[in-house]
């Protein structure tokens, strides 16, 4: 939403922040060129203005919900304009930065400690457009100066998201209720189920939201029209026929080399042309053209037709990244009736282009050297082939709280054995000391419900006060082994949900623990149900924020602290008016639609009071001026530029959310990882947000990063829908492209199994004694064992010696 005082339409170098993505889009109106409209020069000054549109409740119009995305993508644009042009000067003026989302503090601060970048807390305005440059200047507030007035380049506004455009006639057609704002109304235990029974809602629909959320709610919804429609499971679906694969292996090789545009990401710093021209010369390439989009279907369909027309019989795609797209070009090779392994990718963009945007030339001619070094790799590549394996259709859930509970429901209500291990005695997690959400959900009642039809459901079986001793196995045909009560079970299973959950961080600041007053939040929400004398008696509560968290320690944002204040504080209000309550913030990230509380607390005179990382608030016992000991926290705010004193009777700590030690373990016992932090690290964190690169094991819930509750029970349907996919098939295929050891050079040193990270590599015994064997399920292809082996006797295929060595005659051939 777009508010006429910005200037937006009447100013040429004012834009929106979608304009400007466009703008740094290859394939927008300046082919990935930073211009302005008004001369077509390059800006070098450029201000971001934050919560256009959002956050904000006046007669000129806008959202009182925050937008949840504008602080990251503000802060991404500015870190792509630094690439395109180092020596700009970027600003973005803001209320509070919310980079709540897992591992986008450390982003922040990249784009903070850019030379050149200013981050600047301050409501603004637009001054004027100056008639001779086309500039605009702003006017913003400073502690020190005043009111001062700069002029900028280019003004981008960081636009918030609104409903869909004909949200009231959709909702009209299917029936559904929406909120306030016009997005669909949910339940308050179940973010994706609308208020018609049947109709499920993700992404945006749901309430502004990031792309990774996006993802996980669609494949929750996803998940939970599967538990209706399971009995048509598999009465729609058709095999995909592929043409009979040609052995080419006699053959001489026939290369074909396509080289991509990508839109403009590298024909705007790479020739493509000469690039295809440079790749006819080449041993073994007897065709070549460049795709303007070599991932387009059609493009894809031209390629597979080629293929044939030519008689290709290896291929060569100069494009991008193997991460995403090598599984579509081997699908093109089937089309083509080739071996799907006679591919190899040369990445003349993120290795190329991206890299080198400032050297045209350089990037030209590193770009043919990367093309000359996959053409030779391809001609020493060998057929391989894939393998089916047969598919269990039980699954194991690892956690007992909400996001275990769960997920082990949806996947049983799909029909399938579900085993569910938790380590305490009891079921229900972290869960099991919260009472009440921001938006009004009785918890213990939500979770009893849950846990009862758990306990009732008869595909689950429930085993606590458990451990995990022993796994084993690969995707489809896992085994692990559980004691509990004394007893070792050994399950078979096909896919893992791992919902370890989290722990929360027992402070050491703040007179924690040496006074009874000082206290967690967790501790507050237990008090507030049990309504203590206390508590209620008290004059003045202060809440101190990120206790724990966003410091060297730990350098992320919990992301629900903010959110349990604001909870909290409106809770004690209803039980006594009359108290006063402080919160000392850094900043206030109640993202999306929990804005409204914040606003609300604030109304009923909960007060903020904003401190910085290098001047935290401190706390001491006193004595107050009615001889009361009280504890005396000293806070400066930075308003009013002064240091405050306020004698609190409770001090309540909004804690750390940290990981869980069973996170730990379940890492060593199913060869999975973790960022930095210690929380789950997913496969890809916009497309595979719930899976690891570990196949057949998924991960939801507090262990893979903080959430709510509503957002942990929709990543949980999302991890079981997800599981669902392997589950409900009878057979997987795994890859060819795996380790193979010579068992006559084997000398058994055990140096490959060490450094195996997927325990895919044990000793075995052959004709020849005993030797490394490699378990191709298990085999990821890092070729880590092959770097430590001292005779090489263990060798990748589809990366062997003899394919990397061509490929380093062909680059030393181009010095």
């Amino acid at each position: 939403m777009l508010r006429n005082d910005y200037g937006y339409g009447k100013f040429k170098n004012v834009v929106s922040s979608l304009d400007y993505e466009r703008i740094l889009s290859p394939s927008g109106a300046y082919e990935g060129e930073i211009l302005r409209a008004s001369d077509k020069k390059h800006p070098h000054k450029i201000a971001w203005i934050q919560c256009v549109g959002s956050r904000q409740v006046n007669p000129a119009g806008g959202n009182s919900y925050c937008s949840a995305v504008c602080c990251s993508y503000a802060q991404k644009q500015v870190i792509l304009t630094k690439e395109h042009d180092a020596e700009a000067e970027c600003t973005i003026f803001h209320n509070d930065v919310r980079s709540h989302n897992k591992d986008l503090e450390r982003y922040f601060q990249k784009a903070e400690q850019l030379p050149g970048v200013r981050f600047i807390r301050s409501y603004v305005s637009i001054g004027k457009e100056i008639p001779e440059s086309k500039n605009v200047t702003i006017r913003y507030s400073t502690p020190d100066d005043g009111v001062k007035e700069e002029e900028f380049d280019m003004v981008v506004l960081s636009i918030g998201l609104n409903p869909p455009a004909n949200y009231q006639a959709l909702a009209d057609k299917f029936g559904i209720e929406l909120n306030s704002h016009g997005f669909c109304k949910t339940s308050l235990s179940n973010p994706m189920e609308a208020s018609k029974p049947g109709v499920f809602v993700s992404g945006s629909f749901q309430g502004p939201t990031d792309i990774p959320e996006s993802v996980y709610t669609a494949s929750g919804a996803g998940s939970q029209c599967g538990e209706l429609l399971d009995y048509r499971r598999g009465k729609l679906s058709k095999e995909r026929i592929y043409p009979p694969e040609r052995d080419v292996s006699l053959e001489e090789p026939k290369v074909g080399v396509f080289v991509c545009h990508c839109g403009a990401n590298i024909s705007r710093v790479v020739n493509v042309p000469s690039a295809v021209e440079y790749a006819l010369t080449l041993p073994n390439v007897v065709y070549a053209q460049e795709q303007l989009f070599s991932c387009a279907t059609n493009s894809a369909k031209e390629i597979a037709d080629m293929a044939k027309e030519k008689g290709l019989n290896r291929l060569v795609i100069a494009a991008c990244s193997i991460r995403t797209l090598e599984p579509l070009f081997r699908d093109t090779l089937r089309e083509a009736g080739i071996n799907q392994y006679y591919l190899d990718m040369a990445n003349i963009r993120e290795h190329c282009s991206w890299v080198h945007s400032k050297e045209k030339e350089e990037a030209t001619h590193k770009a043919k050297d990367l093309i000359r070094m996959s053409v030779a790799r391809s001609s020493q590549l060998k057929p391989l082939q894939e393998f089916a394996l047969n598919v269990n259709k039980t699954a194991l859930v690892v956690g007992g709280g909400v996001a275990g509970l769960t997920s082990a429901l949806s996947v049983a209500n799909q029909g399938h054995e579900v085993y569910l291990v938790e380590k305490d005695t009891d079921l229900g997690g972290m869960a099991r000391r919260i009472h009440y959400t921001l938006e009004g959900l009785d918890v213990q009642e939500y979770l009893h419900d849950v846990i009862r039809r758990v306990y009732q459901h008869p595909l689950i079986r429930v085993y606590t006060e458990a451990a995990i001793t022993e796994t084993g196995g690969f995707v489809g045909n896992f085994i692990t082994k559980v004691k509990a009560q004394g007893r070792v079970t050994e399950i078979k299973h096909g896919a893992t949900i791992l919902a370890t959950g989290a722990e929360v961080y027992q402070p050491i600041e703040y007179l924690y623990g040496k006074d009874d007053r000082v206290i967690t939040h967790l501790e507050l929400e237990e008090q507030i149900v049990k309504r203590e004398e206390s508590l209620l008696k008290t004059r003045s509560l202060v809440m101190i924020q990120c206790v724990g968290c966003r410091n060297e320690d730990r350098n992320y944002c919990s992301r629900i602290c903010c959110s349990e204040s604001i909870k909290n504080a409106l809770k004690l209000k209803e039980l006594n008016t009359q108290m006063d309550i402080y919160i000392l913030f850094r900043d206030m990230r109640t993202y999306g639609l929990k804005e409204d509380y914040y606003r609300e607390a604030a109304g009923k005179d909960v007060r903020f009071i904003r401190y910085e990382a290098q001047d935290q608030p401190q706390v001491e016992e006193a004595v107050d001026e009615d001889g009361r000991n009280v504890l005396r926290i000293s806070v400066t705010d930075l308003i009013l530029g002064k240091k405050l004193e306020i004698d609190a009777d409770k001090l309540a700590l909004a804690v750390a959310v940290i990981p869980s030690a069973g996170s730990q373990e379940a890492v060593d016992l199913f060869k999975v990882t973790t960022n930095q932090d210690g929380f789950f690290k997913e496969a890809h964190v916009k497309l595979r947000p719930v899976e690891f690169a570990v196949d057949g094991v998924y991960l939801c819930g507090m262990a893979h990063y903080p959430k709510h509750i509503a957002e942990t029970i929709s990543q949980s349907y999302a991890a079981a829908g997800r599981a669902l996919t392997l589950l409900s098939r009878d057979s997987v295929v795994a890859s060819g492209a795996v380790a193979e050891v010579n068992g006559n050079d084997c000398i058994s040193c055990g140096a490959c199994i060490t450094a195996c990270s997927y325990g895919a590599i044990e000793f075995v015994m052959t004709p020849q004694g005993r030797k490394a064997g490699v378990n191709p399920p298990l085999c990821k292809g890092d070729g880590l064992c092959n770097t430590v082996c001292p005779t090489g006797a263990i060798q990748l295929k589809n990366f062997t010696d003899e394919q990397i060595l061509s490929q380093i005659d062909a680059a030393v051939a181009g010095l």
